[in-house]
């Protein structure tokens, strides 16, 4: 029996370990999966750098063509374009430089220190941004370590202008994934949400003081969803000013745009929520009948609504199922426990952060509040 004791740790420890495992592959393949298009868009831009620079313009060893068109494209969508034309000029300013310096003086020690400075100091007298300078001086200690064979001094130079333009024409082709990435990060936020209303539902009716605590701390893991659809809109908007083939998108992107500040609000509200339901079922304070249930129509409510923009409706759709928590907020019993209230204020709170992300302002979302029920 003690043995049994024992080595039932060890098995939930291994049992967890490869449930980790299993969701850390899962989350791997999707970030593979995301970012398929980009890997396939370098390749083909380094592909075709190296063909033009070899096939068109004769160079032997075009290598710094197919290099910088990668370099240049990355692995974001986020102010892509300007990235991209940085980068470009980064490299070519360091290459024609290090091109220039190596014609003349030759490679060593004291050149390779001399054109960094020069590539460096150069970038910053065009104004560059960090990423421009640091790339005008990796390129250019390339070049001067690397000694051009007689007869292509700077074409080395020629093929990082080329890579670069591959790269600025390969920008400016996006797949419909950036633009799809703001809804589905909202939808992901909401889903959270409703996740969160059914497991504080679910402990405060067992007055599972454990599983409150495991509530809270997801709760608590929320900010990076907000983080994920903040980058998720900018990049959306970047998408649509600087790609030609995302303006049929741009409404749609700038309508999931205007969800980040309502949506920022629900879950921190939400997030209040769940520790004002840890802190009654901590007491022993069990709530009155009702609450448990208004947080499974809530649950329900944003179910709803994470639908709606998984399939690209408006979250108006879940107004309907949000104004009946509403109304069934309304009729909760009240009670002297403190914690109790708190509960009851918040979940007022969390319904009216909802009624905002279905498309009410402020004022509409508060009016359509029913007053609560007096005390007893």
């Amino acid at each position: 029996m003690e043995r049994a004791r024992s080595e039932t740790p060890v098995a939930d420890l291994i049992d967890r370990a490869w449930d980790r495992s299993r969701l850390s592959l899962r989350a791997r393949l999707r970030r593979v999966g995301s970012s398929a298009f980009l890997v396939l868009q370098s390749a083909l831009a380094a592909g075709f750098a190296w063909w033009f620079a070899t096939d068109v313009i004769g160079h032997k060893q075009a290598f710094f063509a197919p290099i910088v068109a990668v370099v240049c494209l990355g692995m974001s969508y986020g102010q892509r374009l300007r990235r991209v034309l940085e980068v470009a000029v980064g490299v070519a300013v360091g290459v024609f430089t290090a091109d220039v310096f190596v014609h003349f003086v030759g490679t060593g020690p004291w050149q390779v220190t001399v054109i960094v400075i020069a590539s460096m100091v150069i970038a910053l007298l065009l104004d560059a941004g960090r990423v421009l300078v640091t790339q005008a001086a990796v390129q250019s200690i390339v070049v001067t370590t690397l000694i051009a064979s007689p007869g292509q001094a700077f074409t080395r130079w020629t093929d990082a202008l080329i890579g670069g333009g591959v790269a600025l024409v390969a920008a400016s082709v996006v797949p419909q994934a950036a633009l799809r990435r703001p809804r589905v990060a909202a939808s992901a936020g909401v889903r959270k949400m409703s996740e969160l209303f059914r497991r504080a539902a679910t402990s405060a009716a067992d007055g599972d003081v454990q599983a409150a605590a495991e509530v809270l701390a997801s709760a608590r893991g929320t900010e990076g969803l907000l983080r994920d659809l903040r980058t998720a809109a900018d990049e959306g908007l970047s998408v649509l000013t600087s790609s030609p083939f995302s303006r049929g998108h741009a409404q749609g992107v700038r309508k999931m745009v205007d969800l980040v500040e309502p949506l920022d609000r629900a879950m921190r509200s939400t997030r209040v929520l769940v520790r004002r339901v840890t802190v009654a079922v901590g007491r022993g304070e069990a709530l009155p009948e009702g609450y448990v249930d208004v947080l499974r129509q809530l649950a329900a409510a944003t179910d709803v609504i994470a639908r709606a923009l998984a399939e690209n409706a408006a979250p108006y759709a879940g107004r309907l199922a949000v104004e009946r928590v509403a109304r069934a907020c309304a009729a909760l019993p009240r009670t002297p426990s403190l914690a109790t209230e708190t509960v009851l204020a918040q979940l007022r709170s969390v319904v009216v952060d909802l009624l905002q992300l279905t498309g009410m302002d402020v004022d509409e979302a508060v009016a359509a509040m029913p007053p609560e029920r007096p005390r007893d």
